[in-house]
């Protein structure tokens, strides 16, 4: 009942006059242009930082570099094409891969703790 009289109230309530001066246009978008900002800091930027920290790392691998592909293979660098862009990977004595470069997540680093 008293939320039914509170509506009723403000709707009741005469318009502002029309000689006040209305705030400026861009005042109205500064709410919008905040949360375009924010989902740029927080989404966008550090997605573009590891794609960068990535790409850095791909452009460093040389032979004998132990890595782990996009599929969860371990493996050797045994070789890499001229043209840089497939590269060989050796998984054991007789397991050769040939895979492009951008199959590669990086660098392989084993846990401490598996190897105890």
């Amino acid at each position: 009942m008293n939320l039914l009289l509170t509506t009723l109230y403000l709707l009741a309530e005469e318009a502002p006059a029309k000689d006040a001066p209305a705030p400026p246009q861009i005042i109205q978008f500064l709410p919008i242009i905040a949360i375009v900002i924010f989902f740029y800091l927080i989404m966008f930027r550090p997605q573009q930082k590891e794609r960068a920290r990535r790409e850095k790392a791909l452009g460093e691998l040389k032979k004998n570099d132990r890595v782990v592909t996009i599929g969860g293979i371990i493996g050797t660098i045994a070789s890499i094409a001229e043209n840089e862009q497939e590269v060989v990977i050796k998984i054991d004595d007789n397991s050769r891969l040939k895979v492009r470069r951008s199959a590669i997540q990086g660098l392989y680093e084993e846990d401490k703790k598996d190897s105890k």
